[in-house]
């Protein structure tokens, strides 16, 4: 079965008549013969701007809640890594019997964060 192709032209107009609400999806779905899936990416990639329209507000959202829940957790992951870092390095020094302070002789404000 050969692959229909559908211009970028042809999917816009389809998605502005389902925002619209002139038509339904399951109505555009008959009569264009396709997929409800195929509709609802269109629609998706409409909202990021895809085919020559500007991208909505919400869809500009999303993406830098996407971009920010990124920068969480390779911060988490960093967080994490320096911890373990300086627990072994800890380990370490008490084994050599180090003179450098420990983590419970360190005062309250010098460990940082909120007092």
């Amino acid at each position: 079965m050969k692959q229909r192709r559908f211009s970028n032209e042809f999917k816009h107009q389809i998605v502005e008549e389902l925002l619209s609400g002139i038509s339904s999806s399951a109505q555009l779905c008959r009569r264009h013969n396709i997929s409800s899936g195929l509709l609802y990416h269109w629609k998706k990639q409409y909202a990021k701007g895809s085919f020559g329209n500007e991208p909505t507000q919400e869809a500009a959202q999303t993406e830098r809640i996407r971009q920010l829940e990124q920068m969480v957790g390779k911060l988490t992951l960093e967080n994490e890594f320096l911890k373990k870092a300086l627990q072994n390095s800890l380990k370490q020094s008490d084994k050599r019997g180090s003179s450098l302070p420990t983590i419970s002789t360190l005062s309250k404000a010098s460990r940082g964060g909120v007092n």
